[in-house]
């Protein structure tokens, strides 16, 4: 079995500058010597010892990623991305949990994580209260927070990644506006995470501008589970088939995600509707299965593999250099316009 000073003799390097790649510190390196090191780790088949690193950097090479449920293929996506980065660039493996958006359940992972030698997690939640996350950083925890910004006006003490939530749907909203849609709703399970509230407002701030506050109308349901991340879709059927029933239903709809805004095209075709003749339908998202429905859904893409790499690098760095100051990093959206929007009927 190969040592790291097999690999440092190959590579022509000390065993310090081996141990700096292993453990991401590639910053002032220079790229031909990073080369030969990562070609002598190939070359060699070397494996770092986990358990000797634990010992002394007093982490294993693992990251968390909380996730309010597996059951959204999104969050797989995301999940795939961050391994990737993570595993390629530094070595590191990822521990993922279900955590519903559940405050205490959060809690719980975090201990969990410490107790094992894990140092860095990356919380998909969007809640508003972030104390608990904040609980955990001060106990030495280097955490990321995905889909929300910053609470304004307070220090923080864990880095924030999101897209524009206010902009995903006011590009939405304006997209079924320009179409010539007056009669717009925005669906969305109760429970006001930071996220879906920005969503919401960039919504309404659209059809402000329109001069369409007394037609466009916000859908809160209550959720088919917990936080309706895994039931999502079916949360979206149920709410187009009581908007089908109403008169003058919206002409125009768009789904807080796109899980949700499959079940609004699955909903209208079940109640004798057609998308887009009847109805327009935009997610929010851009999974790849937008390409896949029937017609084609408009979708609002969230760069994911570019918020992923800053999310990965953030705990890396903040893992070597604890005295790194956070940050907020907030990426724009892309409307991606297929077939199931269209003009309403006369």
């Amino acid at each position: 079995m190969s040592r790291i000073t097999d690999v440092a003799r190959r590579a022509s390097v000390s065993t310090s500058t081996v141990s700096n790649v292993l453990n991401g510190r590639r910053d002032r390196m220079a790229p031909e010597t990073l080369a030969r090191v990562e070609a002598a780790i190939r070359e060699l088949n070397y494996r770092p010892n986990t358990s000797a690193r634990q010992l002394k950097t007093g982490y294993t090479p693992l990251l968390g990623l909380l996730v309010p449920s597996m059951a959204n293929p999104v969050y797989g996506f995301i999940a795939r991305e961050i391994e990737a980065l993570a595993q390629e660039r530094y070595g590191f493996r990822i521990m993922v949990g279900n955590t519903y958006r559940d405050a205490e359940k959060e809690t719980h992972f975090f201990e969990d994580l410490m107790a094992h030698g894990v140092r860095g997690v990356i919380i998909i939640s969007s809640l508003a209260d972030e104390r608990h996350v904040e609980g955990a950083a001060g106990r030495g925890l280097v955490a990321v927070s995905y889909d929300r910004r910053a609470t304004p006006g307070m220090p923080s003490v864990i880095d924030h990644v999101t897209v524009d939530n206010f902009e995903s749907s006011r590009i939405a909203a304006a997209h079924l506006i320009a179409q010539g849609h007056r009669r717009l709703a925005f669906v969305t399970p109760s429970g006001r995470t930071m996220s879906r509230s920005e969503k919401i407002n960039g919504f309404l701030a659209a059809a402000q501008s329109a001069g369409l506050e007394g037609s466009a109308q916000v859908i809160e349901s209550l959720p088919a589970d917990e936080y309706g991340d895994s039931m999502m879709s079916e949360l979206g059927r149920m709410q187009a088939s009581l908007m089908a029933k109403s008169p003058g239903h919206p002409t125009g709809v768009i789904g807080v995600n796109d899980l949700l805004a499959f079940g609004l095209m699955a909903g209208f075709r079940d109640a004798g509707l057609s998308v887009p003749q009847d109805v327009s339908v935009i997610g929010i998202d851009d999974m790849f299965l937008s390409t896949l429905m029937h017609p084609a859904m408009t979708s609002v893409r969230v760069p994911v593999p570019e918020m992923a790499q800053v999310m990965v690098e953030r705990v890396m760095s903040r893992l070597v250099d604890a005295s790194l100051p956070t940050q907020e990093f907030v990426f724009p959206p892309t409307l991606v316009a297929r077939d199931s929007v269209a003009p309403p009927r006369a």
